[in-house]
C-alpha cells in the first residue's frame, strides 16, 4: 500500500505543502529564478523604453521599477518559504477556498496569455530569417514549449542552467557592439523617438513581470529557508530584470528599433540570436505554463500536467493577437495584478502576525478554517484594481501596480476588522 501511495504523490505539490525532502538550495534556486526573470519578452519591454525615454529617465525608472518588484515579490517569497504553499494555495487562506478561484484564474489567464507571447516571439525572428510561415511555426513552437513544461520544476531547473549564461553572454555582445559602433556619447544623448513620462516608463518596467512576480511562491515555496528565498529572489529581480532591460533598450536607442530581433539583423547575429532567444523563450514559457498549470488545479482540482496541455493550446491560439497588442497587454496586468499579491502579504503579515496553520489543519477546524469566499480580500482586490484604473486613465497621479499595491495593502487589514 505504501509503495503505491508514493507513486502518486505529486513531485510539483500543487494542492499540498512542499514536503521538505524536496526543498533545494540557494545555487539551484538562484538558478531557477534567474530563469525566470532573464525573460526575452523584458528586452521587447526594455526596448520600448530606449525608444521613448532618455538616458537618465531610462536608469531611473529601471532601477525604481525593480525596487518596486524586489519589495513585491520578496514578501512574497517569504511568505512561500515560510508555508510551502504556491500562490493559488496561499490565495485560498485570504480570498477564501471558492474565493481563491478569482486570482488563480486571473493569474493563470495572464500567464497563459504570456505564453502567447513567447510563442510568437520565438517564431516571428524565424520567419523573418527562413521566409517560412510563422503560424506554421508558432504552432510548432507552442506544441514544443508545452511538452517540456509537461516534466514541471526539474525541467524548469535543466532549461534554465543553459539557457540563463546563453542570454547574459548575447545581451552582452549586442550591447558593446552597438556600444562600440556608435560611441557611449550617442547613447548619452540619444533623442527619445516614442516620448513617454518617466511615470509610464516605470510603470512598463513593473508591469513587465507584475504577472509573474505575484506568482513568485510558486517557486520559491521550493526554497529550503526563508533566506534561500528571499536573498535569490531579489537578486534575480535586481540583476536578471535590469540586464535584461539593458539588453534591450541600448541596441532600440542607438539603432532606433524597438524590436531585438531587428537589431540583432542589423549587428548580423540573427542565427546566434534565434537560438539563444529561442532558448530563452523556451525556458520563461515553461514557468509561465507551469504557474499557469498550478492556478487552474486549484480552480479545478484537476492533475497540474493535463491542465498545462489545455493551456498551452489556448495560449498557441492566441498567440499573435497577444504580440500585436504587447503595451495593452502591459497595462492590463498592471491594473488586475498587483492587488492580489497585497492582499495576500497583508493577510500574513498583518491579520496573521506572519503564521498560518497548515492546510490539513485549515480544512478540519470548523472555528478558524478555510471560509468559503472571504469579502474583505474581493473588496480589497476591487478597491485596488479601482484605483489602478483611476491612475491608468490620469484622474490619480503616481505609478499605476503601486498605487494598487500600497491601498490594498491599507484597506484589507481595516476591512478584516469591520467585516467578521
Amino acid at each position: 500500500m505504501e509503495a503505491t501511495t508514493a507513486k502518486v504523490v505529486d513531485q510539483d505539490f500543487a494542492l499540498d505543502h512542499v514536503a521538505q525532502g524536496s526543498k533545494k538550495g540557494f545555487f539551484s534556486m538562484l538558478v531557477v529564478m534567474l530563469g525566470f526573470t532573464f525573460f526575452s519578452a523584458s528586452m521587447w519591454a526594455g526596448g520600448k523604453l530606449g525608444a521613448g525615454v532618455t538616458f537618465n529617465d531610462f536608469f531611473l525608472s529601471v532601477l525604481a521599477g525593480n525596487l518596486i518588484l524586489g519589495l513585491y515579490t520578496g514578501a512574497l517569497a517569504y511568505i512561500a518559504a515560510s508555508t510551502g504553499l504556491s500562490t493559488h494555495l496561499l490565495a485560498r487562506y485570504s480570498f477564501g477556498a471558492k474565493g481563491s478561484y478569482l486570482p488563480s484564474f486571473l493569474l493563470s489567464f495572464t500567464q497563459v496569455g504570456w505564453f502567447g507571447v513567447g510563442v510568437a516571439m520565438f517564431a516571428i525572428p524565424i520567419a523573418k530569417a527562413t521566409g517560412w510561415n510563422v503560424y506554421a511555426l508558432i504552432i510548432i513552437g507552442g506544441l514544443l514549449m508545452t511538452s517540456s513544461a509537461w516534466f514541471g520544476i526539474k525541467a524548469l531547473t535543466i532549461l534554465s542552467f543553459i539557457a540563463v549564461p546563453a542570454i547574459a553572454v548575447l545581451g552582452c555582445y549586442s550591447v558593446t557592439d552597438a556600444i562600440g559602433t556608435f560611441g557611449f556619447d550617442a547613447l548619452q544623448s540619444v533623442t527619445p523617438i516614442h516620448e513617454m513620462s518617466l511615470f509610464a516608463a516605470i510603470g512598463i518596467c513593473v508591469g513587465s513581470f507584475i504577472s509573474g512576480g505575484t506568482l513568485t511562491p510558486d517557486f520559491t515555496r521550493f526554497a529550503k529557508t526563508k533566506k534561500v528565498a528571499v536573498s535569490t529572489t531579489v537578486i534575480a529581480f535586481f540583476l536578471g530584470n535590469t540586464l535584461m532591460f539593458i539588453f534591450g533598450a541600448v541596441g532600440a536607442a542607438l539603432y532606433q528599433l524597438n524590436d531585438i530581433s531587428d537589431v540583432l539583423v542589423k549587428q548580423g547575429m540573427i542565427v546566434l540570436g534565434m537560438v539563444v532567444l529561442g532558448l530563452n523563450i523556451w525556458t520563461t514559457n515553461d514557468n509561465a505554463l507551469y504557474a499557469s498549470g498550478l492556478g487552474l488545479s486549484n480552480v479545478t482540482g484537476l492533475p497540474k500536467k493535463w491542465v498545462v496541455i489545455f493551456n498551452g493550446i489556448i495560449g498557441t491560439i492566441f498567440a499573435m493577437w497577444l504580440y500585436n497588442n504587447f503595451v495593452g497587454w502591459l497595462s492590463t496586468l498592471n491594473v488586475m495584478l498587483p492587488s492580489i499579491g497585497a492582499v495576500i502579504i497583508a493577510d500574513f503579515f498583518v491579520v496573521n502576525k506572519g503564521k498560518y496553520l497548515s492546510m490539513a489543519q485549515m480544512k478540519t477546524d470548523q472555528v478558524n478554517g478555510f471560509k468559503a469566499i472571504r469579502i474583505p480580500a474581493l473588496l480589497a482586490w476591487g478597491i485596488g484594481v479601482a484605483v489602478a484604473l483611476l491612475t491608468e486613465h490620469g484622474f490619480i497621479g503616481g505609478i499605476t501596480p503601486l498605487n494598487a499595491t500600497i491601498v490594498s495593502l491599507i484597506v484589507y487589514p481595516i476591512l478584516v476588522k469591520l467585516i467578521k
